[in-house]
């Protein structure tokens, strides 16, 4: 494989993963929780969840 083709793979890798960390993060999650959205069935289980969990504006402190 050429430099091309590891190009190929890895820009959609930095172009999504890495703004989805840095969203998770701010939410007070894990940035591993990151790789779900580059799994195509794995990121709708962690759709699923994030959306029904209590979010952090809704925690009464």
């Amino acid at each position: 494989m050429s430099i091309i083709h590891w190009l190929i793979v890895l820009a959609p890798v930095a172009l999504i993963g890495l703004p989805v960390v840095k969203i998770l993060k701010r939410m007070g999650f894990s940035g591993w929780w990151g790789l779900l959205a580059l799994a195509p069935l794995a990121n709708l289980i962690g759709l699923w969840v994030l959306a029904s969990i209590e979010w952090p504006s809704q925690r009464k402190e």
